[in-house]
C-alpha cells in the first residue's frame, strides 16, 4: 500500500505545486500588479522554492547537441541503436562536412559506457558522456523504468543484466571490429563477470576495460551504504523495500525497489546538506543571481529523477555483491539464456587491458574496492593493468566536473588510445604511451599496478595529459524474453 499512498499524495501536491510556479512567475514580473507588491522578490523565491520541492522529475534529457573538436563543434544526433525489454543501446553520434574532421572522427576508438542501474537514469553521466565524444565514438546503456515495462516482458534478474552487457559488445564487435568499456559504480561488477564469461568461451573480449568507483570486493573499506547491506538480512529487504507497481503504469503489478524510496535513502545520507543548498538556492533567487539558481536547478533536476529497480534484480544484486561477495570467491554463477549455468572467472581474461579508478574521497565505494579486479583478473599481464586514485575526488567527482575533466580523462584517453590497436600490437608498446612512473615493462617496478596519488604529480600532469583535439536508424524491437524461468 505504501507505493499506492506515495502515488495519491504526489497526485494531491501536483496542482499546489503548479499553483506555486504561477505565482513565482506572477511575483517577479514587475509588470504584474503582484510584482509591485512589497516582498514581491521574497514571496516568488518562496513559491518557486516551493514547487520544486512538491514537482515531480521526469527523466532528463541528455541534450548533448554539439562537441568542440580540434577543427571546431561537430554535431551530435543521438539515437537509439538496440532496444531490449529492460534497456535501450544509445548511440551518439557525430556529424560535420569537413572532410579531414570527418576522417579523424571515422578513426577514433569505439567505447561502450555502461550507466548504473541503482536508482538515477543514464543521464546522470551526461558529462562523462559528453567529454568521451571529443575522442570517441560513444555508446551507452539508458535503463529503463521498471514500472514502464509490462509484465508480459517477462523478469530481469541481475544475470541478464551480465547478459545484456555481453550482447551490446558483440553488437558493437560486429559493425567496428572491437570496442572498449567503460563502467560507472554498480555495473562494475556485472561487467566484470560478462568480460570473464566471453573469455572463459573463447570469444573475442574488448581492447579494454576501465572500471571507475565501484564495489567489486565490497569487503574492503566498507561504506554506510555497504554496511546497510551487510547489516540486513536478505529477507529484511524483500520485506521492507519492495513493493508492487500500483495501476495507472504499463508496468502494473511488477515487483520493484521504488524510485521514491531510493531517493529517500540519498536524502536521509547528508539531510543537512540538502537542507543548506535548498536555503541558498531560496537566497539567491532574491539576490537576482540567477546562475547560481541554475546551476541549483541543474544538479537536482538530475539527482531527483529517480526509477524504479525490478525487485529481481535489486535483491540479487545485494546478495550477490554485498553479502555473499560471490565474485570474489569465485562462487559466482550465471545463468545464460539458453538457461546454462556458468562460473565467473576473472582468471580467464588474458587480452583485456584494465583501468580502476578510485576516488581518494569515495564515501559510496570505499578504498580499495575498484583496485580488488586487478588481483581477481591474474591472467591480464602486469603491464597491461593501470590503477589510478584521483586526489580530492568523491564518488561523483571521478566521472562528472572538474576532476573528472581535468585529471581522470586525460588518462582514461590514453589508456585507451594505448590499447586501440590490437592486442598484439598494444602489448609491445612501452609504458611512455599512458601516464607513466617512468618504467617500462620487465623492468623491476612493472609488475604492479601504478598509482597516481600525489595531488601535485596530478596537478603538474594535467596541461600535457588534458592534451587532446581542442577537445542508424532504430532497428525493430527484438523478440520477447520469456515471461519466467526456474531459478
Amino acid at each position: 500500500m505504501l507505493y499506492q499512498f506515495y502515488e495519491a499524495q504526489r497526485a494531491l501536491m501536483e496542482p499546489f505545486a503548479d499553483f506555486a510556479h504561477a505565482a513565482s512567475k506572477m511575483y517577479s514580473n514587475p509588470l504584474t500588479p503582484m510584482g509591485q507588491a512589497p516582498f514581491a522578490q521574497r514571496l516568488s523565491a518562496g513559491f518557486d522554492l516551493l514547487h520544486r520541492l512538491g514537482k515531480d522529475y521526469e527523466k532528463p534529457v541528455f541534450g548533448i547537441q554539439t562537441v568542440p573538436t580540434e577543427s571546431g563543434e561537430v554535431v551530435v544526433h543521438e539515437t537509439i541503436e538496440l532496444d531490449k525489454p529492460f534497456c535501450e543501446l544509445r548511440r551518439f553520434k557525430r556529424f560535420t562536412d569537413d572532410p579531414d574532421t570527418l576522417a579523424r572522427l571515422k578513426a577514433d576508438p569505439v567505447v561502450l559506457v555502461v550507466a548504473p542501474l541503482s536508482g538515477h537514469y543514464a543521464t546522470l553521466l551526461r558529462d562523462t558522456v559528453k567529454t568521451l565524444l571529443r575522442d570517441h565514438k560513444v555508446y551507452i546503456t539508458d535503463w529503463k523504468n521498471a514500472r514502464l515495462v509490462p509484465l508480459a516482458e517477462g523478469e530481469f534478474h541481475l544475470d541478464d543484466y551480465v547478459n545484456y552487457i555481453e550482447d551490446f559488445i558483440r553488437h558493437l564487435q560486429a559493425n567496428y571490429g572491437n570496442c572498449h568499456v567503460i563502467s560507472v559504480c554498480q555495473p562494475t561488477v556485472p561487467v566484470l563477470a560478462a568480460i570473464s564469461l566471453m573469455a572463459s568461451r573463447g570469444e573475442t573480449t574488448p581492447l579494454s576495460m576501465t572500471m571507475m568507483g565501484g564495489p567489486i570486493d565490497a569487503r574492503k573499506s566498507p561504506t554506510a551504504v555497504n554496511n546497510l547491506a551487510t547489516n540486513k538480512s536478505h529477507e529484511w529487504f524483500e520485506n521492507n523495500v519492495i513493493y508492487r507497481v500500483p495501476p495507472g503504469f504499463p508496468g502494473e503489478g511488477r515487483r520493484v525497489y521504488p524510485g521514491f524510496l531510493q531517493h529517500t535513502g540519498f536524502v536521509a545520507m547528508n539531510p543537512d546538506r540538502h537542507a543548506k543548498s535548498h536555503f541558498d538556492y531560496f537566497k539567491d533567487l532574491m539576490k537576482g543571481d540567477d546562475a547560481s539558481a541554475e546551476a541549483h536547478r541543474k544538479f537536482y533536476d538530475e539527482y531527483n529523477a529517480v526509477l524504479d529497480m525490478d525487485a529481481d534484480y535489486y535483491l540479487e544484486t545485494i546478495r550477490t555483491v554485498f553479502q555473499d561477495f560471490s565474485l570474489v570467491h569465485g562462487t559466482w554463477d550465471v545463468r545464460a539464456p539458453d538457461g546454462t549455468l556458468e562460473r565467473v572467472r576473472p582468471q580467464d581474461i588474458k587480452t583485456t587491458a584494465m583501468l580502476t579508478v578510485e576516488g581518494e574521497l569515495d564515501d559510496i565505494s570505499g578504498s580499495g574496492q575498484t583496485a580488488a579486479a586487478n588481483d581477481l583478473c591474474e591472467g591480464i599481464p602486469a603491464d597491461r593493468k593501470r590503477h589510478l586514485e584521483a586526489k580530492g575526488a568523491g564518488h561523483y567527482g571521478i566521472f562528472s566536473g572538474r576532476r573528472w575533466r581535468d585529471v581522470v580523462y586525460p588518462q582514461v584517453r590514453k589508456f585507451i588510445r594505448t590499447f586501440d590497436r590490437g592486442v598484439a600490437e598494444a602489448t609491445s608498446r612501452t609504458l611512455e604511451d599512458v601516464p607513466a612512473d617512468g618504467h617500462r615493462p620487465g623492468s623491476p617496478a612493472a609488475p604492479k599496478p601504478r598509482t597516481v596519488k600525489a595531488a601535485a604529480n596530478a596537478a603538474t600532469r594535467t596541461a600535457e595529459e588534458s592534451a587532446h583535439p581542442a577537445a542508424a536508424s532504430r532497428p525493430a524491437p527484438p523478440a520477447k524474453r520469456r515471461a519466467a524461468r526456474p531459478r
